[in-house]
């Protein structure tokens, strides 16, 4: 892959988190960037494009040490079938986490553990949507990694977030990165496959 293609990817990256933060953001507040005058609308608009790009700015550092991290188990493991069956099991443990300590941590008076499980159920089902169309573009090898990227890599991005709780944060924070991750993991391939 050419620097120019590189650059490509980091800016469309930083441009797709950005805009994909700043959207969520004004559709969670909508009121408060409404309120007032024009320019209150615009420096709240500059701020979640700001915020945004710093989170896309995350994804795209947790993508390359993904791809170095994807190496690393490949060799270790010396066979790509048992580096898979540890992702999965990473998958799993990481989708368990997320519903049952975060209902620990935070769960209310009332809340049972089904209001901490549809986020992750969710993640896990984009993530396999997303691994199958990446599987279709590739080899159905691609298929484990994308998914183990999808969920282990972007909940890792997410803890600040979620170790706070707050709703309005936990969808400004992951908006940006999954839409970035998403993109970075479908658009990799078509930048790296070489021109005939």
């Amino acid at each position: 892959m050419n620097s120019r293609k590189v650059v490509y990817l980091f800016f469309s990256t930083l441009l797709i988190g950005s805009i994909s933060g700043a959207i969520v953001g004004l559709i969670i507040e909508f009121d408060v960037y409404t309120a007032g005058s024009f320019l209150n609308f615009v420096f709240g608009l500059i701020w979640l494009l700001g915020i945004s790009a710093a989170f896309s700015l995350i994804s795209q550092m947790g993508f390359f040490a993904y791809l170095t991290l994807h190496r690393f188990g490949l060799a270790l493991f010396k066979s790509q079938k048992l580096w898979n069956y540890v992702q999965i099991i990473l998958v799993a443990f990481v989708v368990f986490d997320l519903i049952y300590f975060r209902y620990i941590a935070f769960a209310e008076p009332g809340e049972t553990i089904l209001h901490y499980s549809v986020m992750p159920i969710l993640l896990l089902a984009f993530g396999l949507l997303v691994a199958y169309l990446k599987a279709k573009d590739t080899n159905q090898g691609a298929f484990i990694p994308a998914l183990f990227f999808i969920v282990v890599v972007t909940t890792i991005e997410w803890v600040p977030a979620l170790t706070v709780n707050d709703p309005k944060w936990l969808w400004l924070y992951f908006a940006p990165l999954i839409t970035a991750n998403t993109w970075q993991l479908l658009i990799l391939h078509r930048l790296t496959k070489k021109e005939s």
